[in-house]
């Protein structure tokens, strides 16, 4: 069972970024998807989440307005539209899945590895 996050890169500040994160080894339709980031030198912390049917979404209060999180069950993905990219923002970004409903680290059952994003300013 698989996770993997691609989509990072380098982008100027104000600029945007489509992550994406798909699923192997399982589905994940009935599973919570998140995304989580971690800057150097601080901790992992809760961007965004999705339950499974898309129909509700969560996102902490330093992205909303600013970044979408979004999935398609048929293609086992989840996606973290990211617009607006801040200095701020630059870390690396995980995704994550739990079939549980606590939206944090500790409830995630599976981790994907992440992946870069790098913010200009």
């Amino acid at each position: 069972v698989q996770l993997q996050a691609f989509g990072g890169g380098l982008v100027q500040a104000g600029g945007s970024l489509r992550l994406s994160c798909g699923g192997s080894g399982r589905t994940f339709s009935s599973d919570y998807m998140t995304w989580f980031r971690q800057a150097p030198g601080k901790e992992r912390e809760f961007v965004a989440g999705i339950n499974w049917s898309g129909s509700m979404t969560y996102y902490a209060d330093f992205v909303k307005g600013r970044f979408t999180i979004s999935r398609d069950n048929a293609k086992n993905t989840a996606y973290l539209q990211m617009n607006s990219l801040k200095p701020e923002d630059a870390a690396v970004y995980y995704c994550a899945a739990t079939s549980g409903g606590r939206l944090d680290s500790s409830g995630m059952k599976y981790w994907g590895k992440g992946t870069l994003v790098t913010v200009s300013s």
